[in-house]
């Protein structure tokens, strides 16, 4: 609860903490002409004239229902069954809070166990929580996991140059104070074999992401036997549409299963809200953070649900918490419920078939263009890396014209991959649009 000042003395110690003198000066990056009672505000129209211009706001966004989308890097456009949206649009599920109270949240506790459920099954893990905020989040969680049960005696961490970005930057704001050092995305020629050979008796946690953040799809086998001669714990990163196509990271011997769920049934929504997968094996359970609904009996004999783990500062004392993390993407997860409970296990697989096939069909088409080539040859999974005759944002930036949402630029994050684009290819994407893309690279790359 946030702390309000009652007199005059407290207010004086609260702005001299942060060194200032007056309340007003805290308005001081607020423009005086939009102060009030100056706010220059317009006249006031109509619901119907600010509807029309609302209208004419939305329509000059980019969005992928009236253009072709080839951009992933985290982010996918998918085909969302509308039984996914008319089930979280129910009263019971779109307005239900934090089910505290088992004998009047069946319902939502039912929900997150099925969840639980299916991530545990798409995974191959023991025990998966009822979501984190995103796949970033739950990375961070993983490190965090692993910490407290080495139980701070390991401070080394090795990432895999080959995680998201920005995933590896929000694991780095989340370790600060920490006293841990973060090794192994220094360089991108940091493959499995090198990875492997960073692990030592201090590492804590090796984290690789399957498919990786170029779509490359890799056996980390290996690295999970390495971790485990060290006794380190091996987190693996995933796509989880893919997990219904590829095998499941349990057979590489992971100890965390983290990932995005967005692929899962969740429209892109402009960047959220996602969801944050995180599963691991049933001897970690205790220091995951997060909750965990688990199913029983009442005293008539009865199935019921209820919140079995709930380890946080808000339940039991903080120095015995295993993160601040306040909440769950519960709505989130009821999608991916419904979403997998709809497509099945044969229907997944049918997904990421055409997801596999559609990009590498695309693949072969801009690799026979004579000014682009494929960064990587080896197997992928529905992204694939392009070296481009000229930068990736001029392409894009003539991409639009073409009605064609271009690739995510590579240089951004790897230098050394300028002028390289990340391209990826969903089932929403028909044979038409991917030869349009390809017909539209070279005309580029000629003019």
């Amino acid at each position: 609860m946030a702390y309000i000042p009652h007199t005059d003395e407290d207010r004086r110690a609260m702005l001299a903490a942060i060194g200032l003198e007056r309340m007003d000066d805290l308005y001081d990056a607020i423009p005086q002409d939009v102060r009030f009672p100056d706010l220059n505000l317009p006249d006031p129209v109509s619901e119907m004239e600010i509807m029309g211009e609302l209208q004419a706001l939305s329509e000059a966004n980019l969005e992928v229902q009236h253009v072709s989308c080839f951009l992933g890097a985290g982010a996918y456009h998918h085909f969302i069954p509308s039984v996914v949206d008319h089930t979280l649009r129910r009263n019971e599920f779109y307005t239900a809070y934090t089910p505290y109270q088992p004998e009047i949240s069946q319902g939502t506790l039912q929900a997150i166990y099925e969840y639980q459920s299916l991530m545990c099954n798409l995974t191959g893990m023991e025990v998966s929580n009822a979501s984190h905020y995103d796949g970033a989040t739950a990375l961070a969680e993983a490190v965090i996991l692993a910490y407290n049960q080495h139980r701070g005696k390991r401070s080394k961490v090795v990432l895999s140059p080959a995680i998201h970005p920005q995933f590896r930057q929000v694991v780095r704001t989340y370790s600060q104070g920490m006293g841990l050092t973060l090794v192994g995305d220094e360089s991108l020629d940091n493959g499995v074999e090198e990875l492997a050979g960073m692990l030592d008796k201090d590492t804590t946690l090796v984290a690789v992401q399957y498919p990786d953040f170029f779509g490359r799809i890799e056996d980390f086998s290996t690295l999970g036997e390495a971790a485990q001669e060290v006794g380190a714990l091996l987190c693996v990163v995933v796509n989880p549409l893919a997990l219904g196509l590829l095998t499941p990271p349990s057979d590489f011997g992971a100890d965390v299963v983290v990932g995005e769920g967005q692929p899962l049934g969740i429209p892109l929504s402009y960047g959220g809200p996602y969801l944050g997968i995180f599963t691991t094996r049933k001897k970690y359970v205790r220091k995951m953070s997060g909750r965990l609904v688990g199913e029983t009996v009442d005293n008539r004999g009865q199935r019921g649900y209820v919140l079995t783990l709930t380890p946080r500062e808000q339940h039991i004392r903080r120095e015995k918490a295993t993160s601040n993390i306040c909440t769950n993407q519960g709505l989130m997860a009821l999608a991916i419920a419904v979403y997998l409970s709809v497509m099945g296990k044969h229907g997944l697989r049918k997904v990421a078939e055409l997801c596999y096939h559609k990009a590498h069909y695309a693949a072969e088409q801009i690799a026979a263009l004579e000014d682009y080539s494929l960064w990587h040859d080896g197997p992928f999974f529905h992204e694939f890396a392009v070296t481009c005759p000229r930068p990736v944002a001029e392409i894009n930036d003539r991409l639009i014209d073409y009605d064609i949402l271009g690739g995510y630029d590579l240089g951004q994050d790897y230098p050394i991959l300028k002028d390289h684009m990340l391209i990826a290819v969903t089932e929403v994407n028909s044979k038409e649009e991917i030869d349009d893309l390809v017909a539209a690279l070279e005309e580029m790359a000629h003019d």
